[in-house]
């Protein structure tokens, strides 16, 4: 079996990033481009084309596990995501004042949360170092690197619980949900380290304290953006960050979105399944997102890489892709007129 076209279908998700590119060059508003693609071009396209609920045959989950170009499209998001960070940093900023310059932020901040910690989260389950570290990195500029910790040792344990911070309740607005999710995972974040390290006493506590290596990081990045950029600079990077991190908790709202596993009389949950998380099988939403939509199988097997992933019929569907999910989910009442009929009775509080 060798490559074919098919399996380059996931180098559309390096749309976003040219759609800013693009931007860039055409300047002044085009900053916004970024944005009217992601929600306006990729929601027509999805009603446009077809859904696929295709998964591959064992021979070929062998083979394409081991096929290394898919995990270099992963990891040449790395040069896309931090150049056009500084490209933003030394010719935007400066160039354009006020409402521009926010909507090349905005947009920064849809690429940094889909091609940045998207990826992070991606390659955070991965089983080598590197990736894991390369994750890391991606997490940075969003600032929000707790979130490798919170997401393998918290979220994957207590996803579709009332004990899981990223998990939006029944009912529950997307705008309190970042607040809860927001805060509730860095609280977490802080009782897992701190349960990691407590076998561990004085400076070897603190050299294993992963979350003071990422703030350590986090405020490196932040002074070198001030002294290197200056002000304005760190403010607007502030900002990329802010948009990318609710994009991000957007994601989770939706991809959990009242559905709650069962308490059992030992006072343990019932496992995790297929049938608590909200899958999407729209391809534009796929690919751009290097199959994250296909959330229940990734929550069964959170090892196994994005392109093997598979389509579960038992996993309830949205009945959009994600991106359209993502701007319905900010009006709450159409939100909960379109999604709440769709939550399992027996899951309903």
């Amino acid at each position: 079996m060798s490559l074919n076209t098919r399996d380059l279908k996931y180098l559309t998700a390096y749309s976003t990033p040219a759609v800013f590119t693009l931007s860039v060059v055409m300047g002044g508003y085009w900053g916004f481009a970024t944005i009217a693609y992601v929600f306006g071009v990729v929601p027509i396209l999805e009603l446009l084309l077809p859904q696929s609920q295709e998964n591959l045959a064992s021979e070929e989950k062998i083979k394409k596990s081991k096929w290394g170009i898919f995990d270099l499209l992963l990891y040449t998001n790395l040069p896309i995501v931090f150049g056009l960070l500084a490209y933003f940093y030394t010719n935007i900023v400066p160039q354009y004042d006020g409402i521009i310059v926010l909507g090349y932020a905005l947009s920064l901040g849809i690429v940094l949360g889909a091609n940045g910690i998207n990826v992070a989260h991606e390659l955070g389950h991965r089983t080598t170092k590197t990736e894991r570290f390369l994750g890391k990195l991606l997490l940075c500029p969003a600032l929000y690197m707790h979130f490798y910790i919170e997401h393998n040792y918290g979220h994957h344990q207590h996803a579709a619980t009332p004990e899981d911070p990223a998990t939006a309740k029944y009912n529950q607005p997307v705008y309190s949900f970042w607040l809860t999710s927001v805060f509730g995972q860095l609280k977490s974040a802080l009782k897992i380290q701190k349960n990691l390290v407590r076998h561990k006493k004085g400076l070897d506590a603190l050299w294993h304290n992963d979350l003071l290596w990422y703030a350590l990081t986090q405020g490196l990045y932040l002074v070198l953006v001030f002294v290197v950029f200056g002000f304005n600079a760190l403010v607007w990077g502030l900002i990329v960050a802010l948009v990318a991190v609710l994009l991000l908790e957007t994601t989770n709202y939706i991809e959990h979105y009242g559905l709650m596993r069962p308490k059992k009389a030992s006072g343990r949950y019932a496992p995790v399944k297929e049938i608590h998380s909200w899958n999407s099988n729209h391809l534009m939403g796929r690919i751009l997102l290097y199959e994250l939509t296909r959330h229940s199988d990734h929550h069964y097997r959170s090892q196994k890489k994005y392109q093997l992933l598979d389509h579960h019929p038992t996993s309830p569907e949205l009945p959009f892709g994600y991106p359209t999910s993502i701007v319905l989910s900010l009006f709450p009442p159409l939100w909960f007129f379109i999604m709440n009929p769709r939550v399992p009775s027996e899951m309903k509080p």
